[in-house]
């Protein structure tokens, strides 16, 4: 493809936007006369191929008239591309991007990466960035204490999503029994692939051997634990593995929400008007 089609796909976007030659050559830092010669047949310098693609929101592709259909499979090819030990924080940069892009005018925010977001605050300060909109909500942790980001479309049923087959009030009672708590913050500390016995709750937490069993009991009624049989003096005895899972992460992460209200965003979009339960 010759590259003299740049200058055609120049001028039909800037037509389409209704934009002139001069605001286009500003924003690039040329003269209209240039603007002009590209469009005539003209190609601009290579150096300046990305800041025309911003002014226009498009990829440098586009330019070319290599309009991408599918970006997820750029995008997955950007992650794949990332060393392993660096995707997460990419992904993460992502999700940063599609939270301010859904903020009203999004395509004129200011860009700020979340590195040069966590520059400009304390090493323990957590920020948070939300859009509630009656199709679904997000909820974002920006800064150092916490980073997380979650997004949830509106569900066709919210009885169906939230409440039916499950007994809320039985497992926040469970919950709520301090040993328990204790024992799932403990298990999900300690090093999930050694094996144990309820012994161990009993030398670790100071409760006695039958507060050890119920407690073992409720680990089993939520999968928590799961036992295997080994040989040990001469006879078979049960031990258990804990099997942990981030939900545990995820409820601390929003019980601490309600805890403690967040009160500093760097966006928030109150669009809602639908109560979240129907």
């Amino acid at each position: 493809m010759s590259v003299e089609i740049i200058g055609k796909h120049i001028a039909s976007m800037r037509k389409e936007k209704g934009i002139k030659q001069e605001e286009l050559a500003n924003y690039v830092g040329v003269s209209t006369q240039a603007v002009s010669k590209w469009e005539n047949g003209g190609v601009p310098d290579t150096e300046l191929l990305p800041k025309i693609a911003d002014f226009f929101s498009v990829s440098i592709d586009s330019l070319f008239g290599r309009n991408i259909s599918d970006y997820s499979d750029v995008l997955l090819k950007k992650i794949l591309d990332t060393p392993r030990d660096k995707r997460l924080k990419l992904v993460f940069n992502y999700c940063w991007d599609m939270e301010r892009a859904l903020m009203p005018h999004g395509d004129s925010i200011e860009k700020c990466s979340i590195e040069d977001y966590e520059k400009e605050i304390g090493t323990d300060a957590q920020h948070y960035s939300s859009i509630m909109q009656n199709d679904g909500f997000t909820r974002m942790g920006i800064a150092n204490r916490s980073q997380y980001f979650l997004i949830v479309p509106e569900p066709q049923s919210t009885d169906d999503a939230y409440f039916n087959g499950i007994d809320y009030p039985s497992f926040f009672k469970d919950i709520s029994d301090e040993d328990f708590w204790n024992t799932c913050v403990y298990l999900n500390k300690r090093d999930h692939k050694k094996a144990f016995t309820t012994a161990l709750f009993i030398k670790k937490l100071g409760i006695n051997d039958e507060k050890a069993g119920e407690i073992l009991s409720k680990l089993k009624k939520y999968k928590m634990v799961y036992s295997t049989q080994i040989e040990m003096d001469d006879e078979i005895q049960t031990v258990y593995h804990f099997s942990p899972t981030p939900s545990f992460i995820a409820l601390l992460i929003f019980a601490r929400e309600i805890i403690e209200k967040p009160e500093i965003f760097a966006y928030y979009c109150g669009g809602r008007d639908t109560p979240y339960l129907k």
